[in-house]
């Protein structure tokens, strides 16, 4: 028994939100990389206010770092898109298996090549609340999370979860996505800017990826497999 391929509409929607994305992510990549003043100068805004509150709530700063490290970390992520990878391998979905571990894989390296073509420098700050290293566009924290949580959201509808459990999930994917972004910028590690590349970069591949997917019924007879 195969997967239920998606009708033409859903996947129409599935290529105009990639596109979408890809477009916006593009432009925000473009500002970015030339500076433009209004935009750099949201991005200070944004973090000397948040910076300003943070040095004064050494509480609520060791909250994000539990969250930004333990809870939200990429290898948190990279874990739970691990073991979605094998459950699916193992109920005999090998190609689906094989799709969603390509299309992780695919977003970090689009991440990290990112991060080294564009080279932008992290926020400095005096009295630092926390320290991470490497370029800071796009954010990788959050591009991790909304890759998997847009997969595994994906998976689910592919599959027809019950729509208590669907939008159960999607509420838990986006307090997840917006509260990863939130830790990233209030602990002074990312700007803006960064964060919001990293929604748009990661919608982008996951809408992309299940576009293509969809089009399987196109490819030759023994590429499907049995759903979860």
């Amino acid at each position: 028994m195969h997967s239920p391929p998606l009708p033409p509409r859903p996947r129409a929607r599935l290529l105009i939100t990639g596109l979408v994305c890809s477009s916006l992510s593009l432009v925000l990549l473009v500002l970015v990389a030339v500076r433009w003043s209004p935009l750099m100068s949201l991005d200070t805004t944004v973090a000397e206010s948040l910076h300003r509150d943070a040095v004064t709530e050494p509480g609520l700063v060791h909250v994000n770092r539990v969250l930004t490290d333990w809870v939200w970390d990429p290898w948190t992520m990279r874990v739970l898109t691990a073991v979605v990878v094998i459950a699916l391998w193992w109920r005999g979905s090998r190609l689906l298996a094989g799709w969603v571990a390509a299309t992780s894989l695919l977003a970090t390296l689009v991440q990290q090549g990112l991060k080294a073509a564009v080279g932008r420098e992290r926020p400095r700050w005096l009295d630092p609340v926390d320290s991470a290293h490497y370029a800071a566009f796009p954010s990788g924290h959050v591009m991790t999370a909304v890759v998997t949580c847009g997969l595994l959201m994906w998976l689910l509808r592919l599959h027809g979860a019950q729509q208590a459990l669907w939008w159960g999930a999607l509420v838990l994917a986006v307090i997840s996505v917006a509260g990863v972004a939130f830790t990233r910028v209030y602990l002074g590690v990312h700007w803006l800017s960064d964060v919001v590349g990293g929604v748009l970069l990661g919608g982008a591949v996951v809408a992309l990826s299940a576009a293509v997917y969809a089009q399987r019924t196109r490819w030759p007879a023994g590429t499907g497999e049995s759903p979860l």
